[in-house]
C-alpha cells in the first residue's frame, strides 16, 4: 500500500423519501441491517484498507443529530467526523458533489486521497483489492464497477461503457438503451491529483446532485478508470431493496 494517507467520505446527506415513513425521522443509512446500522456494515469492509487516517460522514441538519448520537457509542480505528452541511429538506439539499466540496473545504481537506462511499451502499467486496488497483491507475480517479448481468436491470443504474484497461468511454445514468451491465456502485476513488478538478467542475456550474454527473465529466475531460468488483451489493433505495438486503445480510 503506499503510504499516502487516505481520507473517507461517507455520502450520508440523503433524505430517502422513497423509504417513507421508515426514512421520516431517521437517517437511511442508520437503518439497521442484520441487527446493525448500514454505516457500521460500511466501516466494517473500510477497516481492510490501513492507510485511512480520518473518515468524515456528511449529513443533513435535520439528521445530524442522529449521527453524532451514533458516532459516540462506536468505536473506529479513524477518527470519525460528523459533518453538518446545515440543509434542512430534500429541496435546498447540496446534493453529493455538493456535500463532498463542503466537507473537504470546512474540514481543510487538501491534495489527499480519498475514497467516497455512498451511505446506502452495502457490499462484502475486498476493498483492499479495490484501493491496490486504484493506486495503480493514478493520477486517474477509479470508480467501482458491479455487473448486473442483464440490460434491463442496468436501466436502473449509471452504466459504464469501458475499453480493455478499464478506462471509462462512456458514462450514461439509468440509460433505456445499456451499452454494458456494469453498473456504478457507489464507492469512488480520488487520487490527490484531483483535488483542484472538483472546485474546477462546481465553478463551472456543473450539477452538484449525484456523483455520476461529476464522474461523467472526469472521464470527458480528464480520465476515468474503473474497477470491477465481485460479490455481494445492494443499492439501498426503496422497501424492497432495503428487505432484500436485511434478509441476505442476517445470513452470510
Amino acid at each position: 500500500m503506499s503510504q499516502n494517507k487516505i481520507k473517507v467520505v461517507l455520502l450520508c446527506a440523503g433524505y430517502a423519501t422513497r423509504l417513507y415513513p421508515l426514512t421520516k425521522n431517521q437517517p437511511k443509512p442508520l437503518l439497521k441491517v442484520a441487527g446493525r446500522p448500514m454505516i457500521e456494515h460500511i466501516l466494517e469492509r473500510l477497516e481492510a484498507v490501513p492507510d485511512i487516517d480520518h473518515v468524515y460522514v456528511i449529513t443533513n441538519h435535520k439528521f445530524a443529530g442522529h449521527f453524532s448520537e451514533w458516532a459516540k457509542g462506536y468505536q473506529y480505528r479513524a477518527p470519525v467526523t460528523v459533518v453538518d452541511d446545515g440543509t434542512d429538506t430534500n429541496e435546498n439539499r447540496l446534493g453529493a458533489i455538493g456535500d463532498l466540496a463542503f466537507v473537504l473545504k470546512s474540514q481543510n481537506v487538501g491534495a489527499e486521497d480519498i475514497i467516497i462511499v455512498a451511505g446506502d451502499n452495502l457490499f462484502d467486496f475486498d476493498l483492499t483489492t479495490f484501493v491496490k488497483t486504484a493506486q495503480t491507475k493514478r493520477p486517474y480517479p477509479v470508480l467501482a464497477v458491479y455487473d448486473v448481468k442483464e440490460k434491463e436491470m442496468a436501466k436502473k443504474y449509471g452504466i459504464l461503457q469501458v475499453d480493455s484497461q478499464g478506462k471509462a468511454l462512456q458514462f450514461l445514468e439509468k440509460p433505456e438503451n445499456p451499452p454494458s451491465t456494469l453498473a456504478s456502485c457507489g464507492l469512488y476513488w480520488l487520487p490527490k491529483e484531483t483535488r483542484a478538478l472538483l472546485d474546477r467542475y462546481l465553478a463551472s456550474g456543473n450539477n452538484a446532485d449525484q456523483p455520476g454527473h461529476y464522474m461523467r465529466w472526469l472521464a470527458e475531460t480528464h480520465g476515468l478508470y474503473t474497477a470491477p468488483l465481485q460479490g455481494r451489493w445492494y443499492d439501498i433505495g426503496d422497501l424492497e431493496s432495503y428487505k432484500t438486503a436485511d434478509k441476505q445480510f442476517a445470513t452470510k
